[in-house]
């Protein structure tokens, strides 16, 4: 399963993982795709169920796995519960890949202020506070790599869901400064600008969703990019070449792109 997923230049290859978000599709299919003999997994997710079985699945692949069902929202214990893992199992490899996405409804009436409120804590506030802190521990080892998951709609605001595009942005900003500042310490910072993934988040947000990948390829494409240390791993190409235009053509042109394409209002 793993074969040519890691590249001979990736010299450290992880043995402690951390990957949040580990019930979700991408964080399902990264877990499986890193589980091997030599390899504890330390794995958080919100759905019980779902993390017991990613974890036997795990396991019965030569991983040692420890499962979390932490409330990310609580700044104070989050904080609390990172130190002692990374206390008692230094972390090689952080996979920032918890999310949730909210819209601006079937009748585009606008988004939540408290749905808002909840997925700036959890995509941003939280993805932040955890990258930062475990980049201050792998500075002093000198070693460790970060992988902070955003998305194509990082890259351009889209009208039927701005806050999730926000946090995003907001992700892949902080990664790429997150870089600049670890270089040369022996920790890397990787930026994910997935597309669209087959997933039961992205069946639930509106509008086309074109080129979808199954989650086993787009975590194949991401553990090769971070095996080569790339700094941005977008995908697919045609849709992040895409994405890439839209946020350098003039507004008017970008915003009469998305009205063709169906992007200015949710349908059901």
């Amino acid at each position: 399963m793993l074969k040519g997923c890691f590249n001979r230049r990736d010299l450290h290859q992880p043995t402690e993982i951390l990957i949040t978000g580990a019930t979700g599709a991408i964080g399902g299919a990264l877990a499986k795709l890193y589980a091997k003999p030599g390899v504890t997994l330390h794995l958080q997710g919100r759905q019980q169920d779902i993390l017991q079985q990613v974890s036997r699945e795990c396991c019965s692949l030569g991983a040692d796995v420890n499962i979390y069902c932490i409330d990310l929202l609580d700044t104070t214990a989050l904080l609390t519960w990172l130190k002692h893992i990374d206390d008692l199992s230094p972390i090689d490899l952080f996979i920032a890949n918890a999310g949730m996405n909210i819209n601006i409804g079937c009748e585009s009436l606008g988004e939540n202020e408290e749905e808002m409120a909840q997925l700036l804590d959890l995509n941003v506030k939280a993805t932040l506070l955890m990258s930062g802190y475990l980049a201050k521990a792998m500075r002093k080892r000198g070693r460790g790599k970060i992988a902070l998951i955003s998305s194509l709609a990082g890259f351009y605001g889209l009208p039927i869901m701005p806050s999730y595009c926000a946090s995003k942005a907001a992700v892949k900003a902080y990664g790429e400064g997150l870089r600049g500042w670890l270089a040369g310490s022996g920790v890397s910072v990787c930026v994910v600008m997935p597309g669209n993934i087959q997933s039961a988040m992205c069946e639930a947000m509106p509008g086309p969703k074109p080129l979808m990948m199954t989650p086993e390829s787009a975590a194949r494409t991401i553990v090769r990019g971070l095996a080569n240390n790339t700094a941005r791993i977008s995908f697919p190409f045609p849709l992040n070449l895409g994405s890439w235009f839209l946020m350098l053509l003039p507004d008017t042109v970008s915003q009469k792109i998305l009205q063709l394409l169906g992007y200015t209002r949710p349908t059901k």
